[in-house]
């Protein structure tokens, strides 16, 4: 039986995908036309509190412009007087998270396809003026094909949107002036980006401090790192994680252009096929964590989105906005999301990322003070971030 008093009406749920402290994912399928989706519900009474509501609101308004085959899609916002819920495209695949935590580092060329995949995405979100701000391993989904997808958007914001005096991001991946908060932009993602892409070489996050005020420091001022990363990709990862955000190439679609001219000389024409191939390996070695490790799937296209007018309840009412499904082509997928967990250091307030959403990982690893605990596969609710002192 759910955990939900509310649920989402037109849809009938299968299983539980995961949960965390403030939502929860299932595995659902829309009885209309049996298409299978991820439902994202904010769990408890945190569906009624407002404060929650309008940031889950954002999440879906945010997505509702940006549909693109790099990024998860999202199908339908919903919302009642007891609850709110994101209806969201379902991944067959597994988290970047789990495949660096069940396989170790990557090839250049599969780290070169993810960072590929993601940076088309991030320029789809960018050219509709999104900036994800939480681009990290967790939140980048692979594919049975070794296709790679970019996925939860839940503190994104848009371009030139300011965070007040909250600082937030994932320590490990954010950008130097994200630590300052700084006015969202791209070139925060793009800098995550290639962070993440130096933990698919090396099995390791580019800063290793082990509190936020370290990391911080270490993001501001210390050496780019290139080794042990092959000696072809260092340029990549000087110029993503360049301190200065005007040194960075951008938009996106920059550093892909940089990205195709590196790979294509360093590893030939077919740097691509062979990288994409690595992917799929890795993912099928982890099947049994696919929302459908057998491969079924359902199927759905998707029409225009308009996002309408959400004041107000009725009694029981739902308020509902997003695309319209219907029958088309076959798709399915695994959906992660961003628990945001509060820390004060040195009397500044961060609020960071943490992995601690669904992701169906096969470990937890609770002793990272600035990651977060991932729930095994169908876990019940997993454990916030710790809070680190400096």
């Amino acid at each position: 039986m759910s955990g939900n008093s509310w649920l989402v009406s037109g849809y009938t749920e299968v299983r539980e995908l995961g949960s965390g402290a403030s939502g929860r994912v299932v595995l659902a399928t829309h009885d209309a036309t049996g298409t299978p989706v991820a439902v994202k519900y904010l769990v408890g009474g945190l569906g009624g509190d407002p404060s929650f509501r309008d940031s889950f609101r954002t999440e879906a308004r945010l997505l509702a412009d940006i549909d693109d085959p790099h990024v998860s899609r999202l199908y339908e916002y919903v919302e009642s007087p007891t609850g709110a819920a994101i209806v969201m495209e379902l991944v067959n695949g597994v988290s970047l998270r789990q495949m660096l935590r069940a396989n170790g580092p990557t090839g250049p060329e599969a780290a070169l396809c993810v960072l590929k995949g993601s940076l088309a995405g991030l320029a789809a979100a960018h050219d509709r003026g999104v900036v994800h701000r939480d681009y990290k391993p967790e939140n980048v989904l692979v594919t049975a094909a070794g296709e790679s997808k970019l996925a939860d958007f839940g503190i994104a914001m848009p371009i030139g949107g300011e965070a007040a005096t909250t600082v937030t991001g994932t320590p490990r991946y954010m950008a130097p002036e994200q630590w300052t908060g700084a006015a969202a932009a791209p070139a925060c993602d793009i800098y995550a980006a290639t962070a993440t892409f130096f933990e698919c070489l090396t099995g390791r996050p580019p800063y290793d401090g082990r509190s936020l005020l370290a990391l911080r420091d270490q993001h501001a001022s210390a050496p780019i790192p290139t080794e042990p990363a092959p000696q072809p990709v260092h340029e990549l990862l000087r110029r993503g994680m360049a301190k200065r955000p005007d040194e960075r190439p951008q938009p996106a679609q920059v550093f892909l252009g940089v990205l195709e001219r590196i790979a294509g000389g360093a590893y030939g024409s077919d740097w691509e096929e062979r990288g994409v191939r690595e992917l799929a390996r890795r993912a099928a070695l982890l099947a049994v964590f696919f929302p459908f490790p057998e491969g079924s799937s359902g199927s759905t296209s998707v029409a225009s989105t308009v996002l309408g007018s959400d004041a107000g309840f009725g009694t029981g009412r739902e308020i509902r906005t997003g695309r319209r499904m219907r029958t088309g082509r076959a798709r399915t997928a695994l959906v992660g999301g961003a628990l945001v967990a509060a820390v004060l250091v040195g009397g500044a307030g961060y609020r960071y990322a943490s992995g601690a959403e669904p992701d169906a990982a096969p470990a937890v690893d609770s002793g990272d003070p600035t990651g977060a605990a991932t729930p095994t596969s169908g876990a019940g609710s997993a454990s916030a971030a710790p809070e680190v002192s400096a």
